[in-house]
C-alpha cells in the first residue's frame, strides 16, 4: 500500500468522524479554535514510557488527540476532509520545538497574589475582588503552559466559581481541581482571622473550613461537598505566611485527620495536607491523607511512612525560595519574616533527599506566594535538587495526573483523550529551562499561545 492511499485512508476515516458529530460541535465557538489541526513537532515527549520521540505528528479532531503518527503527514487530505466536513482546519508547524502533554501543577493558589499590601488587603478587598483576580491569574497560568491545576484552598470559594466558569467558557484557564475553603483550626494556619484584633477575630466553626473535633471534621468536609469542592485540603501544621508564631508546631489530632479522611474518602475526595513540620507529616500519613504538601522538615521516619503509605510528596520550592526573598525585602510582618527565613533554606535539600529516598513525588508549586506564571521554574530547583530531567517532567505530567486520579485522561499525549499539548523551543531534557519559555498551548484542541503569542484578548 503506499503512503498516498494510506494517507488517504486516514483522512476518509476523519471524515467520518467529522459527519458523525452534532452540529453543534462542528461550530468555530471560539477564536482560534479549529475543529481539526495537525500539529507538526520536531520531537514529541512521551510521559508513560519516559522516553523523546523523534518527528511526530499530532492530529487533533474536535478536541480530542484522534491520531499520532512518526514524522511529518500529507495535511491535505485532512484539510480536505474538514472542508468537506463543513469545519475549519489548521496546520501547525512547530520546527525544532518539543512537544509535552499540558502541564499539571498540582498546588496553586488561583485567586490571591502575595504583595507587599497583602496583609492589609484583607480589610480593603471583597471576594469578589479576588474572584475577577483569579480570572487574570488563571490566564497567565494557562499560557505558561499548565493546563490543570490543583486549587489548594482560598477563603470564599472563588476557586469553586472560576472553575465554573472556565468549564463554561467564560473566561479562559485551566482545567481547575478545587479544594473550596481550607480546613484547619483554631488559631491555625488555615484561620482566616489570625492576626486580627478581637472585636473582629470572631469565632469561626466547621462552615468556615475551622474545625476542633473529629465531629466538626465531618461537618466541615460535608459543607465542602455541598459547596462543589472537587478534594478536600488541610492544615495539620503551621505555616510560614499567615500572622501566628510558628511554621511548624503540629495543629491537628490524629483523630481528626483520621475524621477528615474518612469523610473525604466517603464523598470521593482526595486529601492534601500542607504540613511543614515532621510531627505534623508523621501525623497526617498515619491519618490516611493522600498527600504532603511542602514537607520541608521532613525527616527520615516520616520518608520511610511515606513509602510504606504510598503517601505523594509535593515539595513546592519555588514558595520557600520566594518567601525568603521578599523576608529579606522587608514584604512581611516580623513574624511571618522569621519564619521564611527558617523555611526557605531548607525546602530544596529536603525534595532532594525525598527524592533520593524514594518518595512518590508530584510537581506543585504553590502559585499566589509568588507571581503566577512563572510556575515551571520549580523544574530548575527540581533538577538542582538531584532530580533527572525525564523525572522532573514526569512529576508534572504522569505523576501529577496519578495524584488527582486522573492517569486515564490527563498526563500523556495518547489517542483518544483531550487535546492539551503544549510546545517549548530545543529540547528540556538537555536545557530544563526551556520549560520557561512555552512558546505553543492548547487545552482541550483551542489555541492559547502560538508562535510565543496568546491567541485569545
Amino acid at each position: 500500500m503506499t503512503a498516498r492511499s494510506t494517507t488517504a485512508r486516514r483522512a476518509l476515516a476523519c471524515t467520518a468522524i467529522l459527519l458523525s458529530l452534532p452540529a453543534a460541535a462542528l461550530a468555530a465557538d471560539a477564536p482560534a479554535h479549529h475543529d481539526v489541526s495537525v500539529l507538526h513537532c520536531a520531537r514529541l515527549l512521551d510521559t508513560a514510557a519516559g522516553r523523546m520521540l523523534g518527528e511526530t505528528s499530532v492530529i487533533v479532531d474536535s478536541g480530542r488527540i484522534r491520531e499520532l503518527h512518526a514524522g511529518a503527514v500529507d495535511t491535505k487530505p485532512y484539510l480536505d476532509a474538514a472542508r468537506a466536513a463543513g469545519v475549519s482546519f489548521q496546520y501547525v508547524n512547530l520546527p525544532d520545538a518539543t512537544c509535552l502533554p499540558g502541564l499539571i501543577d498540582s498546588h496553586v493558589h488561583l485567586t490571591m497574589q502575595f504583595s507587599r499590601s497583602t496583609y492589609s488587603d484583607k480589610f480593603r478587598l471583597n471576594p469578589a475582588d479576588y474572584a475577577i483576580l483569579s480570572t487574570v491569574y488563571a490566564r497567565r497560568t494557562l499560557l505558561a503552559g499548565f493546563t490543570s491545576v490543583r486549587n489548594l484552598g482560598d477563603e470564599h470559594n472563588e476557586s469553586i466559581a472560576l472553575r465554573n466558569a472556565i468549564n463554561a467558557g467564560t473566561v479562559s484557564g485551566p482545567h481547575i481541581f478545587s479544594a473550596g475553603q481550607f480546613i484547619g483550626t483554631t488559631g491555625g494556619h488555615a484561620d482566616p482571622t489570625n492576626g486580627f484584633r478581637m472585636d473582629l477575630a470572631g469565632d469561626p466553626g466547621p462552615k468556615d473550613g475551622i474545625i476542633d473535633s473529629p465531629e466538626d471534621a465531618w461537618k466541615a468536609v460535608r459543607q465542602h461537598y455541598k459547596d462543589g469542592a472537587d478534594l478536600i485540603k488541610i492544615m495539620p501544621s503551621g505555616g510560614v505566611l499567615d500572622e501566628s508564631s510558628s511554621a511548624d508546631n503540629a495543629q491537628m489530632t490524629i483523630p481528626e485527620i483520621q475524621a477528615v479522611v474518612a469523610a473525604a474518602h466517603d464523598y470521593g475526595f482526595t486529601v492534601a495536607a500542607h504540613a511543614h513540620g515532621a510531627e505534623a507529616i508523621r501525623r497526617a500519613i498515619i491519618g490516611g491523607v493522600d498527600s504532603i504538601e511542602h514537607g520541608t522538615f521532613m525527616d527520615d521516619a516520616d520518608m520511610k511512612l511515606m513509602k510504606e503509605h504510598g503517601t505523594w510528596y509535593v515539595p513546592t520550592i519555588i514558595a520557600g525560595k520566594f518567601a525568603e526573598e521578599k523576608a529579606k525585602e522587608g514584604w512581611y510582618p516580623p513574624q511571618v519574616t522569621a519564619k521564611a527565613e527558617q523555611v526557605g533554606p531548607i525546602i530544596q535539600a529536603t525534595a532532594g533527599k525525598a527524592y533520593k529516598a524514594g518518595v512518590k513525588i508530584a510537581f506543585g508549586t504553590d502559585a499566589g506566594v509568588y507571581p503566577h506564571g512563572e510556575n515551571a521554574k520549580e523544574f530548575a530547583y527540581m533538577v538542582q535538587a538531584g532530580m533527572p530531567p525525564m523525572f522532573v517532567l514526569q512529576a508534572a505530567t504522569t505523576h501529577a495526573a496519578e495524584l488527582l486520579h486522573k492517569q486515564d485522561q490527563l498526563g500523556r499525549i495518547a489517542v483518544g483523550r483531550g487535546a492539551d499539548v503544549i510546545a517549548v523551543p530545543g529540547n528540556p531534557l538537555d536545557d530544563i529551562t526551556a520549560m520557561q519559555h512555552v512558546s505553543f498551548v492548547m487545552k482541550d484542541g483551542v489555541i492559547y499561545k502560538e508562535a510565543g503569542k496568546p491567541t485569545l484578548p
